[in-house]
């Protein structure tokens, strides 16, 4: 089986993410999203709704499972037998940060690192966009999926 980990913070998934994910799905057999754990991180939402948000995002797709994890990626990979991981990028930013961390983590293991350019449609959106959208009142809603609701 080829499993890809797809992993990230999703505070809140965006339609830039759903869309790297509904694309993996056609490359992978199952794609894993995790929500990583970082407890020096302040979040908008609860782990709780951010998986909500993905699960209700994937709600008839067998192929995704979400999940959340603490520590190194590459071990958590090691531990559910994912060989490939996940990235999309937006910019030349995205890529020079994102090409260093797959070198540190095929230097740790054998895990692959797969990049996914954003569609361009959702190329501007990231989560701190749509957070800072959220705290002064704006219209978030066209740039998550539907499942994210705010109370």
């Amino acid at each position: 089986m080829k499993r890809a980990l797809f992993p990230g913070s999703f505070d809140p998934i965006t339609n830039g993410h759903y869309d790297i994910i509904k694309r993996g799905i056609k490359l992978f057999d199952e794609v894993v999203v995790a929500i990583g754990i970082n407890s020096d991180k302040t979040y908008m939402f609860s782990l709780e709704e951010r998986k909500k948000f993905i699960e209700d995002a994937f709600t008839n797709q067998p192929k995704v499972k979400v999940v959340t994890y603490k520590g190194l990626t590459v071990d958590f990979c090691q531990e559910i037998n994912a060989k490939f991981i996940l990235r999309g990028l937006r910019n030349p930013a995205d890529f020079e940060f994102e090409k260093a961390i797959a070198h540190t983590n095929r230097k740790l293991s054998k895990i692959e690192t797969v990049f996914l350019l954003t569609a361009a449609k959702t190329s501007y959106i990231s989560s701190s966009i749509v957070r800072d959208v959220i705290r002064n009142h704006g219209d978030y809603t066209v740039l998550v999926p539907d499942s994210v609701k705010i109370k």
